[in-house]
């Protein structure tokens, strides 16, 4: 490869790099903007690791794994966004997990626990939980959206896919009741 080549390939894989470092869909905000939306949102990063400690109780976050600093800056990413954006959020309910009650007051400002989206990684009944969240979700109208901060299993349950910590799932629930998952029709990161 002479050294034009070599600048012409290097120019086009920069070029593509800020698409690669920010997912972001095009109709994302559009949709929001509409209503109707339920938000499956993944908590923000956390420090290493895998589920909680032995020990773990729900309500002492120093027994949890808990957000990271980063997950904490992503989490005010959110903020930004929908303030920038002007994208209103009618309610916002989270796991009792400190790490998704964290992320949903730094990204939405408010919050209700929720105990139907609470991890079911190593305890809870997933086909319940899951079956209480799509009852609940079904009929959600415009112009309101729910947020809903939890964790990959219960987003992956219920949408058959698995998203990034932080990230966020725009679904629009079916009005009969039928369905078993609830399909993603944009994503988002931060």
């Amino acid at each position: 490869m002479d050294r034009r080549d070599f600048t012409q390939a290097t120019a086009i894989t920069l070029g593509a790099l800020p698409t690669l470092a920010f997912t972001q869909e095009a109709g994302f905000w559009t949709l929001l903007r509409e209503g109707g939306c339920v938000l499956l949102m993944r908590h923000a990063q956390t420090v290493p690791g895998v589920g909680d400690p032995p020990n773990f109780e729900i309500g002492n976050c120093s027994t949890q794994r808990n957000l990271s600093e980063a997950g904490r800056e992503q989490a005010r990413k959110v903020h930004a966004a929908f303030q920038r954006e002007r994208v209103k959020v009618d309610q916002v309910r989270s796991s009792a997990w400190c790490r998704c009650v964290d992320t949903a007051m730094l990204a939405f400002k408010q919050n209700t626990v929720w105990p139907p989206i609470n991890s079911f990684f190593e305890t809870g009944d997933r086909d319940t939980q899951t079956r209480a969240v799509l009852d609940a979700v079904q009929g959600w109208q415009a112009p309101r959206n729910l947020v809903l901060v939890t964790h990959q299993v219960n987003i992956t349950a219920l949408t058959g896919q698995n998203p990034a910590m932080g990230e966020i799932f725009l679904t629009r629930p079916g009005r009969d009741g039928s369905g078993t998952q609830l399909r993603v029709l944009a994503r988002q990161t931060f």
